[in-house]
């Protein structure tokens, strides 16, 4: 009698400890569901990627992320930012976020700009070839042509800035502060190199040259002239 009262007793307790797995199995998937965002994707770089970058969805991939923590402005599908030009530069795993990206249409506004940066908008004069080709997250070296008293009014030419980001593109000319309708462009720059952009616009010409998104070379500034250019040539061929 009392082994049977002992097996009924063990049956009772292994059929709740079988429900008892069951319910804790159950809580422990819609727990695991629950943290991986119940198949929110969160689209981030697949490896480093530079400023200037125009993406592709092999740059990117997508990978589950928790709903409570998407951050905002993150895309869900790589096709979202193909084609989308980078302002900041991305590291491996980071996500990719509306406020660090170029829009992908040409002449459209930037979208946004990086805290610590400047969008500052040049006056841009004999730059129009280069101005056909510009588009959001491009790069370009700033160049300033002034005519100096002290030399007889003979143009100096001087790159002021290497490697600026484009944030958008008015080819519409409009007034500038020195008189002349004038295409405008929008760059992008840090605090220091805003006053430098700004002082250049209301003061010389300013010229575009484009380059290379992800050419970060920069050299030695000086000043190029006329009178330099003649003489370095009848130098070198003198030479010959």
């Amino acid at each position: 009698m009392k082994q049977n009262n002992l097996a009924k007793l063990l049956g009772i307790a292994l059929v709740v400890a079988i429900i008892a797995t069951g319910v804790f199995y159950g809580l422990f998937v819609n727990k695991l569901s629950s943290s991986t965002g119940s198949g929110k994707t969160v689209v981030v770089a697949a490896k480093p990627i530079p400023v200037g970058t125009v993406l592709a969805e092999t740059d990117v991939q997508s990978i589950p992320w928790p709903v409570d923590g998407t951050p905002v402005g993150a895309f869900d599908s790589t096709q979202q930012v193909a084609g989308h030009t980078v302002l900041v530069p991305l590291a491996q795993g980071e996500p990719v976020l509306a406020a660090r990206l170029a829009s992908a249409d040409k002449g459209s506004g930037g979208s946004g700009v990086p805290s610590g940066m400047r969008a500052v908008s040049v006056h841009v004069s004999d730059s129009s070839g280069v101005l056909a080709q510009l588009g959001p997250g491009q790069k370009v070296d700033v160049q300033v042509l002034i005519t100096r008293k002290s030399t007889n009014g003979e143009p100096e030419l001087r790159t002021i800035l290497e490697g600026v980001p484009v944030l958008s593109v008015n080819p519409q000319p409009e007034a500038s502060s020195q008189g002349a309708n004038l295409p405008a462009v929008t760059l992008l720059a840090n605090p220091a190199d805003a006053d430098i952009l700004a002082l250049a616009d209301s003061g010389a010409r300013v010229r575009l040259a484009l380059r290379n998104p992800l050419d970060n070379a920069t050299r030695a500034r000086s000043a190029v002239t006329l009178d330099a250019i003649l003489r370095a040539s009848g130098a070198a061929s003198k030479t010959h």
